[in-house]
């Protein structure tokens, strides 16, 4: 995995702490003083050894006001580090630390023009290429929609107990379903909706492919977060499972087809379980 640069800034009195080297694999170590006689400790770990370290820090040092620690990543370091023996593996899970990945899912949450601008836009392409049944044109709009990191946000929230995180992931999600869903219906009083395009009628039925695409949406959704990789492929794969039958199920309501409409709501519904259920599964394991 890539290498994280920690740096500590130490309470008084905290200047040396012992068996650091010793307890953990520590690529390098370094302490420089500050000018109001606190130290910083600047510590080059895998990232994987980062929350085990961490976790050994607030047992050591505990809450204090001046107490902070800066997590950085490290594109690269001179000389190399030495390859881990054949055999040894990371004392935690091949993954970010908890505290990196709670900051990169709260900061894909946040909500703002820019949020509504996407869900906007995604919708209206999302719309033309069911209306088109064109299948290029509906992947487009899922690469612009920004519904990846609500999810996940979800299904961490609920993994952590973390009702703050929780309530703010359920706002996030309603706001982008209802504005979604309200352009949705008023494209569908506009122009008119074929409920036989393939595009469309495929979205107003459950079938095990759906429950299938939208757990290993899920999944790949929480494990590309904790991998701390670029998300933005993964993402494609969320809103493939929850965009379209949101906006198919908007038009056929607002053209009246009230039957059809129904099976698309189901669906999403479906969908929306399923992503979150796979993705606190694998925050689990």
């Amino acid at each position: 995995m890539p290498l994280r640069l920690v740096e500590v800034y130490l309470p008084e009195g905290y200047a040396d702490l012992p068996a650091l080297e010793t307890q953990h694999d520590v690529i390098g170590c370094w302490r420089d003083p500050l000018a109001d006689g606190r130290h910083v400790l600047h510590v080059l770990l895998d990232t994987g050894d980062t929350e085990a370290f961490l976790q050994w820090l607030d047992g050591e040092i505990g809450l204090h006001d001046d107490y902070r620690i800066l997590l950085l990543p490290v594109e690269a370091t001179v000389p190399r580090p030495e390859p881990r023996p054949a055999g040894a593996r990371s004392k935690t899970a091949d993954r970010v630390s908890r505290q990196e990945l709670y900051e990169d899912i709260t900061a894909s949450i946040r909500v703002g023009w820019v949020f509504h601008t996407f869900v906007v836009l995604s919708t209206v392409v999302a719309a033309g290429g069911l209306l088109r049944d064109s299948v290029a044109v509906i992947i487009g709009a899922m690469v612009i929609a920004p519904l990846m990191g609500p999810n996940v946000a979800l299904a961490l929230g609920t993994t952590l107990g973390d009702t703050a995180l929780l309530r703010h992931a359920l706002r996030v999600n309603v706001t982008g379903v209802l504005t979604a869903l309200a352009l949705a219906v008023g494209l569908g009083l506009v122009y008119p909706v074929d409920p036989s395009v393939p595009e469309i009628a495929a979205r107003t039925q459950v079938g095990l492919g759906d429950v299938a695409l939208a757990l290993a949406a899920g999944a790949a959704g929480a494990l590309a977060f904790t991998r701390g990789v670029s998300s933005a492929l993964v993402g494609v794969m969320v809103a493939v499972a929850l965009l379209p039958p949101l906006v198919v199920f908007g038009m056929l309501a607002g053209a009246g087809y009230w039957a059809a409409a129904y099976g698309a709501a189901l669906l999403l519904l479906v969908n929306v379980v399923s992503v979150n259920l796979a993705g606190v599964v694998t925050f689990l394991l």
